[in-house]
């Protein structure tokens, strides 16, 4: 799968995934997400993001743990 609006770069936040070489990282999007804001929330609070962006976070994120198995307890 490619994400054509995620960027990694050295030189911007240490080599997080961001937003289109912002610095907005994916983590902040998705913690966003999370916590229940929606697409047009977070696009609220983050002005320079577009509700795609939003959409290829999540999808990001959902990419990166489907490869990952994470003990959770009982």
């Amino acid at each position: 799968m490619a994400f054509s609006r995620i960027t990694s770069d050295p030189q911007i936040m240490a080599g997080a995934p961001v937003i289109r070489g912002m610095r907005i990282p994916v983590a902040t999007v998705v913690r966003m997400a999370a916590a229940g804001l929606s697409r047009s929330e977070i696009c609220a609070e983050l002005p320079d993001l577009e509700e795609q962006d939003v959409a290829e976070a999540l999808s990001y994120a959902a990419a990166v743990v489907s490869d990952h198995v994470v003990e959770l307890s009982a």
